[in-house]
């Protein structure tokens, strides 16, 4: 898992592009030894705009970017992963008072995300493509 970084306002290209470069790259190295890992995003605004885009196809040779169709379905585990973040932090007791108590409790919950939900996230990928190839990109339970 790469770090999780807090965004004080709404996200846009342009603020997209300023994390990733200073994350990505760091973060590829740490998952392979040859920095090349994958890399998946999904098509909302921020991710697929033009800046981040260009900035991407600029650096392809340093990681596999997996690039997803317009309007496609969500097939992106971080959804799984943020609603793992929301029930753990709805569950605490007692519950985060202010923004900062919450930062807390986020960091706090995603380091101990474990690591075998992560990886059994990653090893439904296979499955959720299929799913998605039988409905011909219609909805899937994924």
């Amino acid at each position: 898992m790469g770090p999780l970084i807090r965004l004080e306002k709404t996200l846009t290209g342009d603020r997209y592009l300023s994390i990733l470069p200073d994350h990505l790259h760091s973060f590829m190295s740490i998952v392979q030894s040859d920095g090349l890992g994958p890399f998946q995003q999904d098509n909302v605004t921020p991710l697929a705009s033009r800046v981040a885009t260009k900035w991407l196809q600029e650096h392809s040779s340093d990681f596999r970017h997996f690039h997803w169709p317009p309007k496609s379905p969500e097939m992106n585990i971080t959804e799984d992963i943020r609603d793992a973040l929301l029930h753990a932090v709805e569950n605490r007791s007692p519950p985060s008072r202010t923004p900062m108590d919450l930062w807390t409790v986020l960091k706090d919950d995603w380091c101990e995300l474990p690591p075998r939900y992560l990886q059994t996230l990653v090893e439904s990928m296979q499955h959720r493509v299929a799913a998605l190839l039988c409905v011909r990109g219609g909805p899937t339970r994924y």
